[in-house]
């Protein structure tokens, strides 16, 4: 069975890092395109960033340009998001999305609290 599981997140004060990880375990044979994902409290979950199988990764978006960064290790079948100078906007409950074919596996979700 496929199963995608969150960890790193945390409490954290304004202008600190933090680094999410996500493995995706269930699946040996392939590489598949990953994202990270972030719902606030009365919002709509919206996309932090994305890596495809081979590693290109899609503009982010202007909240966290030049301050997140995705990676992956394909070997590992896991991927990263850096997270640095952080901000209490960015408060929120972080998801990791795998999608095979075209089918998309969500993990439960790791919260990131920023505040002093």
């Amino acid at each position: 069975q496929v199963q995608v599981v969150e960890s790193g997140g945390g409490l954290v004060q304004p202008g600190g890092s933090l680094r999410l990880s996500c493995a995706a375990t269930g699946f040996t044979f392939a590489s598949y395109a990953m994202s990270w994902h972030r719902q606030i409290p009365g919002k709509e979950r919206e996309l932090v960033a994305a890596i495809t199988n081979t590693g290109i990764t899609t503009d982010y978006p202007d909240s966290v340009k030049g301050r997140f960064s995705i990676s992956r290790d394909r070997i590992k079948s896991t991927i990263y998001l850096q997270m640095n100078n952080l901000k209490p906007e960015d408060t929120a409950v972080y998801f990791c999305k795998l999608r095979i074919l075209s089918r998309d596996y969500w993990g439960q979700g790791t919260q990131v609290t920023v505040s002093s």
